[in-house]
């Protein structure tokens, strides 16, 4: 499951839970609303590197023990009142199948690829990598304000390619109909 699929999955469990629309009636309703602008963020490097190592290590204990109720009570109240620990558990179930140790998040430098910005709806959210020589880990987080502080409203975290992939050279392109072929003689001795 893609980073996006699965930040999507979770913000849209919440979403069922703040509105008046259910699973069944979100599934059958038009295209949702195109994203609205976001400013940019005014929050140092530091305290963005709190909110999302906080937020990774949280992932990866929950993942290594299955126990997913500290990142959930972590959380946005929204984002805990969509997601049970089972849900959670749910989704985040490739990262448990494929073995994923996100400990790495904790002294690696993340390289961003969306800048912090706040979204309409007042939310923090950014998105990047970490890289490393075999592979590298792509995030996108959500946060909400609470209480004067940012809580965790949507994760997502998957492993992808550590270097980009060299694009694939078209085919040589066929010779026309009739067109001799240039054929080399070998030389003579």
């Amino acid at each position: 499951m893609s980073s996006k699929r699965t930040l999507v999955a979770v913000l849209l469990a919440t979403l069922w839970a703040t509105s008046s629309l259910s699973p069944a009636s979100a599934e059958t309703a038009a295209k949702p609303p195109a994203p609205a602008p976001a400013t940019q963020a005014q929050i140092d490097r530091n305290g963005l590197l709190i909110l999302l190592r906080n937020a990774l290590s949280a992932l990866d204990q929950a993942n290594k023990t299955g126990n997913y109720t500290v990142l959930r009570d972590q959380a946005a109240p929204g984002f805990a009142a969509a997601n049970n620990p089972a849900r959670l558990g749910e989704i985040f179930a490739y990262l448990r199948r494929d073995k994923v140790d996100l400990s790495g998040a904790l002294v690696m430098e993340p390289q961003l690829t969306v800048m912090p910005e706040i979204t309409q709806n007042g939310m923090l959210h950014f998105a990047g990598f970490f890289p490393s020589a075999s592979s590298r880990l792509n995030f996108e987080m959500l946060f909400a304000p609470v209480d004067g502080q940012w809580r965790l409203f949507g994760l997502g975290a998957n492993l992808g390619s550590a270097a980009p992939a060299a694009p694939v050279p078209p085919p040589a392109p066929a010779p026309a109909p009739g067109a001799k072929k240039d054929e080399k003689k070998p030389p003579k001795p």
